[in-house]
């Protein structure tokens, strides 16, 4: 299979690298750029192209679209104490509020009749 040819690649394959490089496009980089992005992407996921022989549907470990969370953390750890304790004190407020609107009734007068 030469260099660039995407014929050993499965239907589903190449759906995921045409979503992969829209998004990329979205975000402003190049036509070119983001599709060479997306078929990285979709090699680092999958290991290439279609492969003969059977057994070959095994878990590919870590794909890329599954390890967006472990840097969610290093974000609020560079943040100073003054803007995350301002983001708590927002995110407290808004729950309060939202509990106002989520009260219950009051079922005391609706009893069972036996």
């Amino acid at each position: 299979m030469p260099r660039g040819d995407k014929s050993k690649y499965t239907d589903k394959q190449e759906r995921k690298a045409d979503h992969i490089a829209e998004s990329y496009e979205h975000r402003g980089v190049s036509e070119k750029e983001a599709e060479r992005r997306a078929w990285a992407t979709v090699n680092k996921d999958d290991g290439g192209g279609k492969k003969s022989g059977s057994g070959r549907g095994e878990h590919t470990g870590h794909p890329a679209a599954h390890r967006g969370g472990r840097i969610g953390g290093n974000v609020a750890a560079h943040r100073s104490a003054a803007a995350r304790s301002a983001s708590a004190k927002k995110a407290a407020a808004t729950r309060k509020r939202n509990a106002e609107h989520r009260e219950l009734p009051d079922l005391a007068p609706i009893r069972r009749k036996r």
